[in-house]
């Protein structure tokens, strides 16, 4: 039976933002991040991040430092009692038109025919507007979040993965 997911972006949604992270030291988890992630793993959601890093095809930071920025990432969320189910990433620049850089849907379908994910079920979170589109293109429900987020296009938005989190567990029933 396909299971229901929150697919993630990772800058700016799980961590901190700054750019091209291609440095393991640069990783510091958003306020909240682990306890959000809980309460949706709590509610039955698997946990996919998502996440376009042009870094690598730009020349800006190897595949392999991406690597060690993952791992020092998925270790911080470890140390909370956070596990991903899964992790995707598109290491292509923005001009070589692949299918996998959100928004289209690359990412996400190779996501649900991995981890067996009904992806009308689930959702989208993330703090650009190519995040909402890669919702629309994959039939999942989207939240934009970052300070000062506002809802657009029907999406709802929220402040941070606390708020989104919360969004969903209101949405789905599924708040205490």
């Amino acid at each position: 039976m396909p299971s229901r997911a929150v697919l993630l972006d990772r800058d700016g949604v799980i961590m901190r933002d700054l750019g091209y992270v291609g440095d393991p030291a640069q990783v510091e988890l958003l306020p909240l991040v682990p306890r959000a992630l809980g309460l949706l793993r709590d509610a039955g959601f698997l946990l996919v991040v998502v996440t376009n890093q042009s870094g690598i095809g730009r020349g800006l930071f190897s595949a392999e430092a991406h690597e060690a920025v993952r791992r020092r990432m998925e270790e911080l969320l470890a140390g909370h009692g956070v596990r991903l189910d899964g992790y995707y990433h598109c290491p292509h620049a923005p001009w070589e038109g692949c299918q996998c850089r959100k928004p289209n849907g690359g990412m996400a379908l190779k996501a649900a025919e991995e981890l067996h994910i009904d992806l009308g079920s689930s959702w989208v979170v993330g703090d650009k507007m190519s995040d909402l589109g890669l919702a629309i293109r994959v039939g999942s429900r989207g939240i934009l979040v970052g300070e000062g987020a506002r809802p657009v296009d029907g999406f709802p938005a929220a402040p941070d993965l606390m708020g989104a989190a919360r969004i969903i567990l209101d949405i789905e029933g599924l708040s205490s």
